[in-house]
């Protein structure tokens, strides 16, 4: 009987131990992120004991401790004249009910608490902020994980999930007295269900935050480890559409002064020619993840990527250019659409917005431009066909279509093409192809975007030079670019061709999002189409690409609110902002700030500034968002 007066507090230790067990799994899995010291490790564990798992543990047993509250309280009136019988079950109603139901509670918590823990402590590794919603947009999609993962690292997890399950399930189960105490017991028990319990919930509710527990704002894996993966992403659920309401850090007069000047309206004007021809043909090299990290101009590896390295004399170097985002379908919006991207909403995959956001293939196609994409695997994944159509693009060639369109390719350099990539046709393959479709350029203008996914997760590519495997992935995308470029220069359309070379986003490489580098990246335009090579020193975003081209070509970007012509005579105050899930980058002239919208942190500002770039940070993402509210009405 004792054990069941006694039975909250059980489960609640249960819970905690549960939480901690997930933690230390955090810890250890993420060690290729960052190595913990020990005393580290526990600052982290005891950081989030005393700041989230207490709490958490108490919301997640509300339920029970509610129907235990309510079955004391009325215990009284049923038993008033009765007598009991021996063997007689007496528990109140409520409390028979409850134990025929808690089964169901305690197996829909444990399995929900289980593939938080574990997917949190495996996506980390990969994405490097705690698990919230916005994967689900990625999981709907399982191609991703199936393409970048063994089938024995997807079974070995799910095998750490049924165990975790498990462990979380069944004590809980078997803690949950059948009976309810009666006489003193009852007393006890209404006794244990105290004030305390009312303070942890309303407390936890009301007053905790993620940033509560972060120690040292360098330590990201110890910050991380401390918080919640429960809490954190209970946190990131947003109910109902109202994006204007996401993030309103500012009074409509503070954000409106500090937003004024920063996306001055469009200009013809341009400071400078880059281009010998208004109406260039166009070839847009679109490398996955190839951020700065693998450019030794940049600051990054040297010899990962000397393909670069050979073309950036012969070409318009922009030193200073950032991507906006972390993924993929970000970073198309941004290059394709002139558009920034959101920590939590993904433009590409919701289909309700393309018709309100402008594209560089649609304005293209409106000066008798010819359209093309081309991607060497599948478009299901985030809805990229359906975006890439309601863009415009008139010819968009997949992995189906271009093995149908070129039979049995193969890389003479590298040999056949049957040892490639999981995510579809390797990129030396891929680009080759490209070249043969500007080769058959007939009449008229093109536009033409070729996406490479070799240098991706599980990192197999035809190429074996680097030892490490993610840096011979980027050298092999490198060595594609440079023997496409080699191609394209044979060919008598390279006399009027602007090849443009981006990266969707960048790759953490043994780095963090509070490192800068993450977001600069590599821009190159090269061809006959350019007037002469040069580095280009000024500040610009992924997003700013659309303005400048068509600036360049003398053809109006008057739609493109997000988009700045960046040789224009009205860019006065220059600067860099991209976010991700969890937090925001701003640069300018001053310094650099990185700040942690989940924790309300600063994790990085270089020099100081009294918090004036996060502030212009959070009047730009606050703005985004009312915008975004506004064109879905």
């Amino acid at each position: 009987m004792k054990r069941g007066i006694h039975y909250l507090e059980y489960l609640y230790c249960h819970l905690l131990i549960v939480f901690l067990i997930g933690r230390i799994g955090f810890i250890l899995n993420n060690r290729c992120v960052q190595e913990l010291s020990f005393l580290d490790a526990v600052g982290a564990c005891w950081r989030g004991f005393v700041g989230h798992d207490l709490m958490v543990a108490a919301w997640l047993l509300a339920i029970p401790w509610l129907v235990s509250a309510i079955s004391s309280l009325s215990r009284p009136l049923q038993r008033r004249g009765e007598q009991q019988k021996e063997g007689q079950d007496d528990s109140p109603l409520l409390w028979r009910g409850w134990r025929r139901l808690s089964y169901f509670y305690y197996i829909l918590m444990g399995l929900v608490v289980a593939v938080i823990i574990v997917a949190d402590a495996v996506m980390y590794e990969y994405w490097q902020f705690k698990l919230g919603m916005v994967v689900l947009s990625y999981a709907s999609s399982p191609e991703g994980a199936t393409n970048s993962v063994s089938l024995g690292y997807i079974v070995v997890r799910v095998s750490l999930f049924v165990l975790l399950a498990l462990w979380t399930i069944i004590p809980c189960i078997l803690l949950t007295p059948k009976k309810f105490p009666t006489g003193q017991g009852a007393k006890l028990w209404m006794r244990n269900i105290s004030i305390i319990w009312i303070f942890l919930l309303v407390s936890g509710v009301c007053f905790m935050h993620q940033g509560d527990v972060y120690g040292n704002p360098k330590a990201l894996l110890a910050n991380h480890a401390a918080v919640n993966p429960v809490y954190a992403f209970a946190k990131s659920i947003r109910l109902g559409n109202d994006y204007s309401e996401r993030y309103d850090y500012l009074s409509e007069a503070d954000r409106a002064d500090l937003f004024k000047g920063l996306y001055p309206e469009p200009a013809d004007d341009i400071q400078d020619t880059l281009l010998t021809s208004q109406r260039p043909d166009i070839v847009v090299v679109f490398l996955e993840g190839l951020g700065s990290r693998f450019v030794e101009e940049l600051g990054g590896l040297p010899d990962v990527t000397p393909g670069l390295s050979r073309l950036i004399p012969e070409g318009i170097f922009w030193e200073n250019y950032y991507s906006n985002s972390f993924r993929t379908d970000r970073g198309t919006v941004s290059a394709f659409s002139g558009w920034l991207s959101y920590p939590d909403v993904g433009l590409m995959k919701q289909v309700e917005f393309h018709k309100a956001i402008p594209s560089l293939a649609r304005s293209l196609g409106q000066q008798d431009y010819k359209t093309s994409y081309v991607y060497g695997g599948t478009m299901t994944n985030m809805g990229k066909r359906q975006y890439l159509e309601d863009m415009s693009f008139e010819n968009i060639y997949d992995e189906a279509a271009l093995k149908t369109l070129f039979n049995s390719p193969v890389d003479s350099a590298l040999g056949s093409s049957s040892e490639g990539c999981s995510w579809g046709i390797p990129d030396s393959i891929v680009l080759q192809q490209a070249c043969q479709l500007v080769g058959q350029w007939k009449g008229g203008h093109h536009f033409l975007v070729v996406q490479t996914l070799s240098s991706h997760e599980p990192w197999v590519v035809p190429y074996h030079r680097l030892e490490d495997e993610k840096l011979n992935a980027f050298a092999y995308s490198d060595y594609s670019v440079a023997c496409m470029v080699d191609s394209l220069r044979k060919l008598p359309e390279w006399d009027n061709l602007l090849v443009v070379v981006i990266p969707d986003h960048g790759f953490l490489y043994k780095q963090s999002y509070d490192d800068p580098g993450f977001f600069h990246a590599p821009m190159l335009w090269l061809g006959g189409a350019i007037r002469e090579p040069r580095k280009m020193d000024v500040l610009m975003n992924q997003s700013d690409i659309a303005a400048t081209l068509l600036s360049q070509m003398g053809i109006s970007h008057g739609e493109y609110p997000w988009s700045r012509n960046v040789l224009s005579k009205t860019y006065t105050y220059p600067f860099v902002y991209s976010n991700y899930p969890s937090g925001l980058l701003f640069i300018d002239n001053t310094g650099t700030s990185i700040y942690d919208i989940n924790g309300d942190a600063t994790m990085l500002e270089q020099p100081a500034d009294n918090g004036q770039r996060i502030l212009r940070a959070k009047a730009i993402l606050q703005t985004s968002y009312d915008q975004l509210s506004g064109i879905r009405d």
